[in-house]
């Protein structure tokens, strides 16, 4: 009886699809059950049916592909490539073979999904290659073709093969233009230079978007306009075409950072504000609002903000770099380096992070670890100036002049108008004594930020307006050096260097009087300040001597018998005492442009001394 029942039971199993119609007609309603339990997001019930499915439909390769699928948003990544490749079909269809190595990716397996996208089903080998298009199916549409491709480039970007990776994601946008994630992540990786961008989107097949020749090309103008904005930063117009998308969050960020890039942050900070408002959490709109926050020294709003993204987002790298940002900030630097490090492991390639650990150093003097976070910076942003204009910046405050100018020309190549370069390229020349050199980057900065729609300059141009001074002294151009000292004065006007500088151009051109009240507007707001204490006797002692003798005064004065001995036989030449008092007293201040160097660069305040 036992025997009977086995029997009957294999042929009721070898017989299951017999009653096909019947079958296929309960099958498709449940699949569509199983689809729409999907986009329910009650991925338990959607893996439940669509198990059953696979099963009854005799593990159609359909079937179990919506149940990796399944399995994939519900988080079971092993589980939904074991169901994908224990039947080989990752080797027969592609987008099985497209999740299969999705799923391994997710789990970090990173060679086994490159193995998976690499799979033939000429054969049951595998082939490792470093073309993209490689075994790729060339009759795959070009959704999945540039998905496949977008997929690759993330694997080798988590292997550290950046190279490959910008392949990768360069022809995924080929094969579908609107495949933003490969752009996106071109474009916040820093992964080509200016020139590179603008060339890979004019290479683009736009013609696909099927757009008439009347209608704007709205992707190409989505993707320009978030191109790199701090080489040449310019205002941005919207085509009377795509006026509607003035409120739109992507360009108001977009608009948001080209205002940072001209330093304008009070705009940029109006603008971001308006666009968390809206969307709390938009994350390209983030990064620059931190910044933001620590440029305008809003550290309260920006603990609130940290303290938000950390509650709702503990695992992203944004939150815990609010954190660091917030305690760099305040100056807890072992607290800062603490979180910015926890962001760097959350996401290796956050070039952010990267950074801010670099400033963590640098304002402790720590050079050698500074270079090394900025140097990690720019393997992971070969596309951005900033790391390159960090390290020399380091190598400048080590005194090491040359690899200073090398780092600096390296970034004025990247970006060759942005006025943070120029600026220091303009220290190294007047540090080689190349004044008229120094003058022209100098002068190239201001005009730059002058371009600007700002009506005021921000306070961290301040250094560069002394140095001008400091330049045009040294060339002896007194009036232009006074006027640019005068200048600095507006933006910071407790500045004791500033009005030491103002009394040694007075001091040069022979005006004593107004060198001695600027020599103790100085030392007013800095009483140790040895070169100012010297220059305001030198400049006391000349005062006394071209001051006319009271009225009534006899012209002749008795003479006294001194002894011989007594009489000093030097006599105080103007323009030698100062020569003298200058050839021993140098003045080598550390002057930033920004009290943060989370985004400026560091300054040597050129030294006053005049040969």
């Amino acid at each position: 009886m036992a025997g009977e029942c086995e029997e009957n039971s294999v042929h009721s199993f070898s017989n299951k699809n017999e009653s096909n119609t019947t079958a296929e007609m309960d099958l498709e309603f449940l699949r569509k059950k199983v689809r729409r339990y999907i986009e329910m997001h009650l991925y338990q019930a959607a893996i439940f049916w669509a198990d059953k499915i696979a099963t009854l439909s005799n593990e159609d390769t359909q079937d179990v592909f919506w149940l990796a699928q399944s399995l994939y948003y519900h988080g079971q990544y092993h589980r939904a490539a074991v169901a994908i490749k224990s039947k080989n079909l990752h080797k027969v269809d592609i987008e099985c073979r497209y999740l299969a190595a999705k799923c391994h990716f997710a789990g970090k397996e990173y060679k086994e999904a490159l193995d998976v996208l690499h799979a033939s089903d000429s054969n049951n080998t595998t082939h490792t290659t470093n073309k993209p298009n490689d075994n790729l199916d060339v009759n795959a549409d070009d959704d999945i073709a540039s998905a496949i491709l977008f997929l690759k480039g993330e694997i080798y970007e988590a292997m550290d093969n950046r190279g490959l990776a910008s392949e990768c994601f360069r022809e995924a946008l080929h094969r579908d233009v609107y495949c933003y994630e490969a752009f996106d992540s071109i474009v916040q990786h820093q992964m080509l230079s200016k020139e590179e961008e603008v060339q890979l989107v004019k290479s683009l097949p736009f013609e696909s978007t099927h757009l008439t020749e009347d209608e704007p090309n709205l992707v190409k103008f989505l993707y320009e306009i978030q191109l790199k904005k701090y080489d040449k930063p310019c205002s941005m117009s919207l085509p009377p075409e795509l006026s509607a998308l003035a409120g739109n969050l992507d360009v108001g960020t977009a608009l948001a950072e080209r205002c940072y890039y001209n330093c304008d942050y009070e705009q940029c900070y109006s603008i971001t504000t308006i666009i968390l408002n809206k969307d709390p959490f938009h994350l390209n709109c983030l990064p620059i609002h931190i910044t933001c926050l620590m440029e305008l020294e809003k550290p309260n709003a920006l603990f609130y903000l940290a303290h938000k993204l950390v509650d709702l987002y503990p695992e992203s790298a944004i939150a815990w770099y609010a954190v660091g940002c917030y305690y760099l900030q305040i100056n807890k630097h072992d607290a800062a380096r603490r979180y910015l490090s926890k962001a760097t492991t959350l996401d290796r390639v956050y070039g952010p992070a990267w950074l801010m650990y670099g400033h963590s150093f640098a304002v402790e003097n720590e050079h050698d670890q500074a270079m090394a976070a900025y140097c990690r910076a720019s393997q992971l942003m070969r596309g951005c100036h900033l790391p390159l204009l960090y390290i020399g910046l380091e190598y400048g405050l080590s005194n090491n002049i040359k690899l200073a100018e090398r780092f600096f020309n390296q970034a004025q190549t990247i970006a060759p108008d942005d006025p943070f370069v120029l600026h220091e390229l303009g220290v190294v020349s007047f540090q080689n004594q190349e004044y008229k050199t120094a003058l022209h980057y100098f002068s190239e900065a201001l005009l730059k930020i002058q371009t600007s729609e700002q009506s005021v300059l921000p306070e961290k141009w301040e250094p560069l307006l002394n140095n001008l001074g400091h330049t045009c002294r040294k060339l002896r151009r007194f009036e232009e050096a006074l006027e640019y000292h005068e200048h600095a004065l507006i933006l910071i006007p407790q500045n004791p260097t500033t009005f030491s500088a103002i009394g040694f151009v007075y001091s040069l051109t022979e005006q004593w009087s107004q060198a001695v009240e600027y020599f103790h507007k100085a030392l007013g707001l800095h009483r140790d300040d040895v070169f100012s204490n010297t220059m305001l006797t030198s400049a006391i002692e000349q005062l006394v001597k071209e001051t006319p003798s009271c009225i009534d005064t006899p012209d002749e004065l008795l003479e006294y018998p001194f002894r011989s001995d007594d009489v000093s036989s030097d006599i105080c030449n103007p323009s030698e005492e100062i020569s003298d008092i200058m050839t021993e007293i140098i003045t080598d201040d550390i002057q930033s442009l920004s009290e943060h160097t989370h985004n400026t660069s560091i300054s040597m305040d050129i030294e006053m001394e005049d040969s």
